[in-house]
């Protein structure tokens, strides 16, 4: 009787650690990775083609970590960057850095040489993982191809634990190129490796913040970049027109209530923190910014909301602190007012017309400013032009030093969300990363960036990469041949006759680079034909860049009034 052939034995189905790590970052949801190529990593690559991720290749890493950052800021998912071992890794510390101050979830995958060359002296070897654990959430080498994809769930989890913040992982070359039969592997499914972290806080500090409120005559909130992080825009909107509050906002909580909102001020904050009796500080830390929380009346009941419990009560002792997700809170808070009798919303009325008045005499004393037509251009004038330019679909950037000090008092962005600038680490070198985020998120939205010439030079090289992967924005520079902002502390320190050293820049016409790299570009010195140049970069669809000459000898109140040259 004739016996049936042996079944040839079947091939075992394998995978590369680079393709473990697509898939991990599919997984979380990562649509796009920002890097500069090195052949440590390039098997992340070949991974990422296979899933459709995007790969959006920079010039220099410090780019690809900052956009990274931009990414989560814009969509509030966590971004990626991924860079090579050695000076890669080291040129994205500072994107790194910059998440982390600025609360950003981000992951930072950096190649390592082989575990086979571990202490060999293998190419590009450093120290990743130490060098990284002060400025991450989450440190760590892979240390096997099978628990690939495990430690990259592990690293994002890591980014939310209370505020969100970056992650760090190295994989060494020989772990992204070995492939290990896919039973073994451990792939976490989407949607089931991560708990919710929307806490809504003790419910009897919310009963008591809500009594707080009904019963406050001058009350005022401050909303910062957590309401826009837990995008609880529209929790706050609604509590402060229930309850007649006036909000301020700083950070990316700028745009939480648009411009010509009866309960949107901008220009009496200090007077508030002065006069009011009751005050809720929402997603802001009280760092130099906050003066440390000594700008808040010692004589106010100081209420703090954040998702960080070491944050609350640091620097500045308060009268009650709530941990938990802002848009949850500040909606539990409406809540649990809204059934009393009287919420005390209409006895605010002569506070909410006090504060309107002493915002209307500080604008007034400004205007002649914004309208001047002296030239040099006065930087007032710069940003008021680019303020009455932007849209309801205007996403801002500001990068630089004294000229977005300016803008900060000025441009006033019409929607939630619409706000990036660096975060507390006054980070240099953000603009182009963000727009770059910003607009390959969201092409959708115009970007508008305004740079210092400084903080341009920095970064600047990867307007190519716009013009390249077709990211058009409408850029200004904001051109004083200076660090300014530096520039006045020597002044002001060490004498007029020592004012410009370190500081001074070449007159750079930055419209000319912005052609050679493709992009539309364009000179102005004179106020009058700041719109119109404005609008042609609108119409050209390209990158841009109006470089604008502005006055060399003015200096935003800001930077005069920083307590470093005190």
């Amino acid at each position: 009787m004739a016996t049936s052939p042996e079944p040839e034995p079947q091939a075992t189905d394998l995978i590369s650690g680079g393709h473990l790590v697509a898939k991990a970052l599919k997984a979380e949801g990562v649509d796009v990775i920002y890097t500069l190529c090195g052949g440590h990593i390039i098997d992340i690559y070949d991974g990422c083609v296979d899933e459709g991720i995007k790969v959006i290749d920079v010039r220099h890493e410090q780019v690809a970590a900052h956009a990274a950052d931009g990414h989560a800021r814009i969509t509030g998912k966590a971004g990626c960057a991924v860079v090579t071992a050695g000076p890669g890794t080291t040129d994205a510390v500072t994107g790194v850095a910059n998440a982390l101050r600025a609360e950003s979830p981000m992951l930072l995958i950096g190649g390592q040489g082989a575990l086979s060359q571990h202490k060999m002296g293998s190419l590009q070897d450093l120290p990743h993982v130490d060098m990284m654990a002060p400025i991450t959430k989450f440190a760590a080498t892979v240390p096997h191809t099978e628990r690939v994809a495990d430690i990259v769930s592990m690293a994002f989890r890591e980014c939310y634990n209370g505020a969100p913040g970056p992650s760090f992982l190295e994989i060494p070359r020989d772990v992204l190129d070995a492939k290990v039969p896919r039973e073994k592997a451990r792939v976490p499914e989407p949607g089931r490796y991560r708990a919710s972290t929307r806490q809504q806080g003790d419910p009897a500090a919310i009963e008591r913040l809500a009594d707080l409120l009904v019963n406050a005559d001058k009350p005022c909130i401050l909303l910062g970049s957590q309401t826009w992080t837990t995008r609880a825009t529209s929790a706050a909107a609604e509590l402060v027109r229930a309850l007649n509050v006036p909000a301020y906002m700083n950070g990316a909580g700028r745009g939480t209530l648009p411009p010509g909102d009866p309960h949107h001020y901008q220009l009496s904050r200090r007077y508030a923190f002065n006069n009011a009796d009751v005050i809720v500080i929402v997603g802001t830390p009280f760092d130099f910014r906050m003066g440390y929380g000594r700008r808040l009346s010692p004589d106010a009941t100081v209420v703090q909301i954040d998702l960080d419990y070491r944050t609350v009560g640091k620097n500045r002792d308060v009268d009650l602190g709530i941990v938990g997700d802002a848009g949850l809170i500040l909606s539990a808070v409406t809540q649990a007012a809204s059934g009393r009798g009287d919420n005390g919303a209409a006895g605010r009325k002569a506070w909410l017309e006090e504060l309107r008045s002493e915002e209307t005499r500080a604008y007034e004393k400004r205007l002649p400013l914004q309208h001047s037509d002296a030239s040099p251009i006065h930087p007032y004038r710069l940003v008021h032009e680019i303020n009455e330019f932007l849209t309801e679909d205007s996403i801002y950037v500001g990068d630089g030093g004294d000229i977005v000090t300016f803008s900060g008092q000025v441009v006033q962005p019409k929607s939630p969300g619409h706000w990036m600038d660096p975060g507390p680490l006054g980070t240099l070198g953000v603009g182009i990363p963000f727009v770059m985020a910003a607009k390959q998120a969201r092409p959708d939205k115009e970007v508008v960036a305004l740079f210092g010439d400084g903080a341009f030079s920095l970064t600047g090289w990867d307007f190519e990469t716009l013009v390249r992967f077709d990211l058009p924005f409408v850029g200004i520079v904001g051109n004083n041949s200076s660090m300014n902002q530096i520039r006045y502390g020597q002044a002001a320190k060490y004498g007029k006759d020592r004012e410009r050293v370190g500081n001074t820049l070449g007159d750079v016409p930055y419209s000319e680079f912005a052609k050679m790299l493709g992009g539309h570009g364009e000179e102005v010195r004179e106020p009058g034909d700041i719109r119109p140049a404005l609008e042609r970069a609108r119409e050209s669809g390209r990158p841009s860049l109006i470089n604008v000459w502005i006055d060399t000898d003015v200096y935003a109140p800001g930077t005069m009034n920083q307590t470093m040259y005190k």
